[in-house]
């Protein structure tokens, strides 16, 4: 995983977290990755995991079982939704908005790269 410098390191793996829910690969109730695993996996220290964990949980994104590990709430899928849509409307959008009033565009001049991007990106193979 490539870190911003932009961003806290735990954000950004709650961010992770929080794509693996949206994408279906993490479904609700379903064991995630112990802290240890995930921190090798990414390269990072446990701790910030932990620290991740941590803040999820009171996302209620995941939740923890005692001496079993951590799980995907029932309701994460939601809560992803609503965390990352705050996140980008509060973070990336500003910048969206700033570049495309310098450059002269209105959202109209983005739909049909949307499209394309969603074509490419998440079309169902037929």
């Amino acid at each position: 995983m490539q870190f911003r410098e932009s961003q806290a390191i735990y954000l950004q793996i709650a961010d992770y977290v929080c794509e693996k829910i949206l994408l279906q690969e993490w479904k609700p109730e379903e064991r995630v990755p112990s802290v240890r695993e995930l921190a090798v996996q990414l390269e990072v220290n446990p701790n910030t995991v932990m620290r991740t964990f941590e803040f999820l949980q009171q996302q209620e994104i995941i939740y923890n079982q005692r001496g079993i590990g951590y799980f995907v709430s029932p309701g994460a899928l939601q809560q992803a939704v609503k965390y990352r849509k705050v996140e980008f409307t509060e973070k990336d959008l500003p910048q969206v908005f700033r570049n495309m009033y310098l450059l002269g565009m209105s959202p109209d001049d983005l739909k049909p790269w949307y499209e394309k991007y969603k074509q490419q990106h998440f079309a169902n193979p037929a």
